[in-house]
Protein backbone atom coordinates (compact mmCIF):
# COMPACT_ATOMS: atom_id res chain seq x y z
CA UNK A 1 0.00 0.00 0.00
CA UNK A 2 1.39 3.45 -0.87
CA UNK A 3 2.72 5.50 2.02
CA UNK A 4 0.77 8.58 3.20
CA UNK A 5 3.47 10.75 1.60
CA UNK A 6 2.90 9.20 -1.83
CA UNK A 7 -0.85 9.71 -1.40
CA UNK A 8 -0.38 13.38 -0.50
CA UNK A 9 -2.10 15.66 -3.05
CA UNK A 10 0.62 18.27 -2.49
CA UNK A 11 3.30 15.78 -3.57
CA UNK A 12 1.64 15.16 -6.92
CA UNK A 13 0.90 18.86 -7.20
CA UNK A 14 4.62 19.58 -6.72
CA UNK A 15 5.65 16.99 -9.31
CA UNK A 16 3.33 18.51 -11.92
CA UNK A 17 4.34 22.05 -10.95
CA UNK A 18 8.07 21.46 -11.36
CA UNK A 19 7.63 19.46 -14.57
CA UNK A 20 5.68 22.36 -16.10
CA UNK A 21 8.15 24.90 -14.70
CA UNK A 22 11.07 23.03 -16.24
CA UNK A 23 9.35 22.93 -19.64
CA UNK A 24 8.44 26.61 -19.42
CA UNK A 25 12.01 27.65 -18.54
CA UNK A 26 13.64 25.95 -21.56
CA UNK A 27 14.33 28.57 -24.23
CA UNK A 28 11.49 30.97 -23.42
CA UNK A 29 10.65 33.59 -26.04
CA UNK A 30 11.85 36.36 -23.72
CA UNK A 31 13.67 35.68 -20.43
CA UNK A 32 12.60 38.95 -18.76
CA UNK A 33 8.95 38.35 -19.64
CA UNK A 34 9.24 34.74 -18.45
CA UNK A 35 10.24 35.87 -14.97
CA UNK A 36 7.46 38.44 -14.83
CA UNK A 37 4.78 35.97 -15.90
CA UNK A 38 5.96 32.97 -13.87
CA UNK A 39 6.72 34.86 -10.65
CA UNK A 40 3.09 34.72 -9.39
CA UNK A 41 3.14 30.92 -9.81
CA UNK A 42 6.44 30.67 -7.91
CA UNK A 43 5.06 32.91 -5.17
CA UNK A 44 1.86 30.86 -4.97
CA UNK A 45 3.80 27.62 -4.67
CA UNK A 46 5.98 29.10 -1.92
CA UNK A 47 2.85 30.10 0.01
CA UNK A 48 1.35 26.61 -0.35
CA UNK A 49 4.52 25.04 1.04
CA UNK A 50 4.79 27.61 3.86
CA UNK A 51 1.26 26.90 5.12
CA UNK A 52 1.20 23.15 4.34
CA UNK A 53 1.70 22.05 7.97
CA UNK A 54 -1.30 23.97 9.27
CA UNK A 55 -3.52 24.26 6.20
CA UNK A 56 -4.10 21.79 3.38
CA UNK A 57 -6.42 22.68 0.55
CA UNK A 58 -8.79 20.12 -0.91
CA UNK A 59 -7.64 18.28 -4.01
CA UNK A 60 -10.32 20.14 -5.98
CA UNK A 61 -8.82 23.53 -5.18
CA UNK A 62 -5.26 22.28 -5.68
CA UNK A 63 -6.20 21.18 -9.22
CA UNK A 64 -7.69 24.62 -9.92
CA UNK A 65 -4.56 26.35 -8.57
CA UNK A 66 -2.36 24.09 -10.68
CA UNK A 67 -4.37 24.89 -13.82
CA UNK A 68 -3.91 28.60 -13.14
CA UNK A 69 -0.19 28.10 -12.68
CA UNK A 70 0.02 26.16 -15.95
CA UNK A 71 -1.69 29.05 -17.75
CA UNK A 72 0.95 31.41 -16.32
CA UNK A 73 3.82 29.12 -17.32
CA UNK A 74 2.58 28.68 -20.88
CA UNK A 75 2.20 32.45 -21.16
CA UNK A 76 5.68 32.93 -19.76
CA UNK A 77 7.23 30.46 -22.19
CA UNK A 78 5.71 31.93 -25.37
CA UNK A 79 4.72 35.41 -24.08
CA UNK A 80 0.99 35.97 -23.99
CA UNK A 81 0.97 37.46 -27.47
CA UNK A 82 2.80 34.46 -28.91
CA UNK A 83 0.93 31.42 -27.57
CA UNK A 84 -0.05 29.20 -30.52
CA UNK A 85 -3.72 28.70 -31.31
CA UNK A 86 -5.15 31.80 -29.60
CA UNK A 87 -5.11 34.34 -32.41
CA UNK A 88 -8.68 35.42 -33.14
CA UNK A 89 -10.25 38.25 -35.08
CA UNK A 90 -12.80 39.46 -32.55
CA UNK A 91 -13.74 43.11 -32.93
CA UNK A 92 -14.91 43.52 -29.32
CA UNK A 93 -11.51 42.28 -28.12
CA UNK A 94 -9.42 44.52 -30.31
CA UNK A 95 -9.64 42.80 -33.67
CA UNK A 96 -6.96 40.44 -34.96
CA UNK A 97 -4.87 39.67 -31.88
CA UNK A 98 -3.74 36.82 -29.66
CA UNK A 99 -6.32 36.49 -26.89
CA UNK A 100 -4.46 34.04 -24.63
CA UNK A 101 -4.14 36.83 -22.09
CA UNK A 102 -7.93 36.79 -21.70
CA UNK A 103 -7.74 33.13 -20.66
CA UNK A 104 -5.10 34.17 -18.14
CA UNK A 105 -7.31 36.88 -16.70
CA UNK A 106 -10.31 34.53 -16.64
CA UNK A 107 -8.26 32.24 -14.39
CA UNK A 108 -7.15 35.28 -12.40
CA UNK A 109 -10.77 35.50 -11.27
CA UNK A 110 -11.70 31.81 -11.38
CA UNK A 111 -8.91 30.31 -9.26
CA UNK A 112 -8.77 32.96 -6.48
CA UNK A 113 -12.58 32.75 -6.18
CA UNK A 114 -12.51 29.05 -5.35
CA UNK A 115 -9.51 29.49 -3.05
CA UNK A 116 -11.30 32.30 -1.21
CA UNK A 117 -14.54 30.30 -0.96
CA UNK A 118 -12.71 27.40 0.63
CA UNK A 119 -10.90 29.60 3.16
CA UNK A 120 -14.01 31.59 4.09
CA UNK A 121 -16.12 28.42 4.39
CA UNK A 122 -13.65 26.43 6.46
CA UNK A 123 -12.91 29.41 8.71
CA UNK A 124 -16.70 29.89 9.03
CA UNK A 125 -16.32 33.60 8.29
CA UNK A 126 -19.34 33.77 5.97
CA UNK A 127 -22.37 31.52 6.48
CA UNK A 128 -24.79 32.61 3.72
CA UNK A 129 -24.40 31.91 0.01
CA UNK A 130 -25.38 35.38 -1.20
CA UNK A 131 -22.82 37.21 0.92
CA UNK A 132 -20.21 34.57 0.14
CA UNK A 133 -20.65 35.07 -3.60
CA UNK A 134 -20.64 38.87 -3.33
CA UNK A 135 -17.54 39.07 -1.16
CA UNK A 136 -15.61 36.53 -3.22
CA UNK A 137 -16.35 38.28 -6.53
CA UNK A 138 -15.47 41.67 -5.00
CA UNK A 139 -12.20 40.24 -3.68
CA UNK A 140 -11.30 38.87 -7.12
CA UNK A 141 -12.06 42.21 -8.76
CA UNK A 142 -9.75 43.84 -6.22
CA UNK A 143 -6.99 41.36 -7.06
CA UNK A 144 -7.49 42.02 -10.77
CA UNK A 145 -7.32 45.80 -10.29
CA UNK A 146 -4.17 45.44 -8.16
CA UNK A 147 -2.54 43.31 -10.87
CA UNK A 148 -3.32 45.96 -13.49
CA UNK A 149 -1.56 48.51 -11.26
CA UNK A 150 1.45 46.19 -11.09
CA UNK A 151 1.46 45.93 -14.89
CA UNK A 152 1.33 49.74 -15.10
CA UNK A 153 4.24 50.07 -12.67
CA UNK A 154 6.33 47.54 -14.60
CA UNK A 155 5.61 49.35 -17.86
CA UNK A 156 6.63 52.71 -16.40
CA UNK A 157 9.78 51.24 -14.83
CA UNK A 158 10.99 49.21 -17.81
CA UNK A 159 9.63 51.09 -20.82
CA UNK A 160 9.51 48.93 -23.93
CA UNK A 161 10.95 46.00 -21.96
CA UNK A 162 7.56 45.51 -20.32
CA UNK A 163 5.51 45.52 -23.51
CA UNK A 164 5.41 41.71 -23.80
CA UNK A 165 4.37 41.49 -20.14
CA UNK A 166 1.47 43.88 -20.70
CA UNK A 167 0.29 42.00 -23.77
CA UNK A 168 -1.93 44.88 -24.89
CA UNK A 169 -1.04 44.37 -28.57
CA UNK A 170 -2.25 47.90 -29.25
CA UNK A 171 -5.75 47.31 -27.82
CA UNK A 172 -7.01 50.53 -26.22
CA UNK A 173 -9.34 48.80 -23.73
CA UNK A 174 -7.01 45.98 -22.71
CA UNK A 175 -6.99 46.91 -19.01
CA UNK A 176 -10.76 47.13 -18.78
CA UNK A 177 -11.29 43.89 -20.72
CA UNK A 178 -8.75 42.12 -18.49
CA UNK A 179 -10.79 43.04 -15.42
CA UNK A 180 -13.98 42.01 -17.22
CA UNK A 181 -12.59 38.53 -17.84
CA UNK A 182 -11.48 38.26 -14.21
CA UNK A 183 -15.05 39.20 -13.23
CA UNK A 184 -16.43 36.54 -15.59
CA UNK A 185 -14.03 33.95 -14.15
CA UNK A 186 -15.00 34.74 -10.55
CA UNK A 187 -18.71 34.71 -11.41
CA UNK A 188 -18.45 31.35 -13.19
CA UNK A 189 -16.57 29.95 -10.19
CA UNK A 190 -19.17 30.93 -7.58
CA UNK A 191 -22.29 30.22 -9.66
CA UNK A 192 -21.25 27.11 -11.60
CA UNK A 193 -18.88 25.48 -9.13
CA UNK A 194 -19.99 26.85 -5.74
CA UNK A 195 -22.41 24.05 -4.88
CA UNK A 196 -19.95 21.42 -6.09
CA UNK A 197 -17.28 22.93 -3.86
CA UNK A 198 -19.66 23.09 -0.88
CA UNK A 199 -20.41 19.39 -1.30
CA UNK A 200 -16.70 18.54 -1.46
CA UNK A 201 -16.06 20.56 1.69
CA UNK A 202 -18.89 18.88 3.59
CA UNK A 203 -17.57 15.44 2.61
CA UNK A 204 -13.97 16.38 3.44
CA UNK A 205 -14.80 18.12 6.71
CA UNK A 206 -18.00 16.56 8.14
CA UNK A 207 -17.82 18.66 11.31
CA UNK A 208 -17.62 21.93 9.40
CA UNK A 209 -20.64 24.17 9.98
CA UNK A 210 -20.37 26.34 6.90
CA UNK A 211 -22.89 27.08 4.19
CA UNK A 212 -25.78 24.62 4.20
CA UNK A 213 -27.77 23.73 1.07
CA UNK A 214 -30.77 25.68 2.38
CA UNK A 215 -28.81 28.88 3.05
CA UNK A 216 -29.28 30.73 -0.23
CA UNK A 217 -29.10 34.39 0.80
Amino acid sequence: MPSPLLRSPLLWFSAAFFAALAWSAVHPADSFTWWLEVFPALLGYAVLIAVARRWQFTTFVLVVILLHMLVLMVGGHYTYAGVPGFRFNLSWLGGDRNDYDKLGHFFQGFAPALVAREVLSRKQIVRTRGWMNFLVVALCLGISAAYELVEWAVSVATGSGGDAFLGTQGYLWDTQSDMLFALIGATVAVLAFGRLQDGILRRSFPDMTGIKPSQRT
